[in-house]
């Protein structure tokens, strides 16, 4: 357990935390959203800094980034927790586990055997990934630091759902990142993430200005975010931000609450690809299938 950062305290033992755009105001013995976060005695604490749930070395195209390093491998880390609830989610056994819950094994780490580790297996690059890696930014940003002081690269694996203060915080550590678009519809957002599509598109033009490398990986869900002038605003957005942006188009496969859902048709997937070239974007890729010539 460790104070967090991010918050102030609010009226009587309230925290007001500002990590996330969830801005929760966290009352005494309470939890955040993310469920990683609590106040105890008036001060917000995490609890999972350096409580490893899981940790492995990925092909950086994993992440996925193309454009970053590639061909080299990542050391590739998380913790419990997430500030969104997406009935889609692929990792939602370690995502959708509060830090409340003592029924997982974790391993404590810290910052400096991460990068040790990293090292040991010849590793270019850290990546904070898995679940979401905002909740346990005190850890990233720790590690980050005594990772590029060792000559290692930083990346987030992230849905974008964080504060202008913390991606400002972090951005002299992060090299590159991997950002979910989930959808261009508030609608999709509330229903589905139980969160907001603008502080989204807000980290995406944020993380360009501060010069972190940025690629962006769109799950397509048949009925959900599928439609032509869905993936056109998706598309079009991206290349305003920057053509260089590469556009990871993934297929989706049912799991968790979404397991009676169809796989995305391939004609689909060939759809937003067309139409990431017709917004200029320089580089579109399929992602989640073999072969779709």
């Amino acid at each position: 357990m460790q104070e967090a950062m991010f918050y102030n305290k609010a009226k009587g033992k309230e925290a007001q935390c500002y990590l996330c755009a969830h801005n929760c105001k966290i009352a005494l013995g309470q939890f955040g959203f993310c469920g990683v976060r609590q106040n105890i005695q008036g001060v917000l604490n995490t609890l999972v800094y350096a409580q490893v749930i899981a940790a492995n070395v990925d092909p950086i195209e994993k992440k996925p980034l193309y454009h970053f390093l590639p061909g080299s491998m990542s050391f590739s880390i998380a913790t419990v927790g997430c500030n969104f609830r997406c009935g889609f989610c692929q990792n939602w056994q370690i995502s959708q586990v509060s830090g409340q819950d003592n029924a997982r094994e974790v391993y404590k780490l810290m910052p400096e055997r991460i990068v040790e580790e990293a090292k040991k297996n010849h590793c270019q690059s850290i990546s904070y990934t898995y679940t979401e890696p905002t909740i346990f930014f005190e850890y990233a940003y720790d590690i980050a630091k005594v990772a590029k002081q060792a000559g290692l690269k930083n990346i987030f694996v992230t849905n974008g759902y964080m504060s202008r203060e913390a991606l400002e915080t972090i951005s002299p550590y992060l090299d590159a990142a991997n950002i979910d678009l989930k959808s261009f519809r508030e609608k999709f957002y509330v229903e589905n993430c139980k969160g907001h599509l603008q502080p989204v598109l807000d980290s995406i033009k944020l993380a360009k200005k501060l010069g972190v490398w940025i690629e962006i990986t769109t799950l397509i869900i048949p009925g959900y975010n599928d439609s032509v002038s869905e993936l056109s605003d998706i598309a079009g957005f991206i290349a305003s931000v920057g053509k260089d942006i590469p556009w990871h188009i993934s297929r989706f496969h049912p799991d968790y609450h979404f397991l009676n859902q169809k796989l995305t048709p391939i004609e689909t997937l060939k759809k937003a690809e067309d139409l990431g070239k017709k917004a200029g974007l320089d580089h579109v890729y399929l992602g989640n299938v073999k072969d779709v010539n």
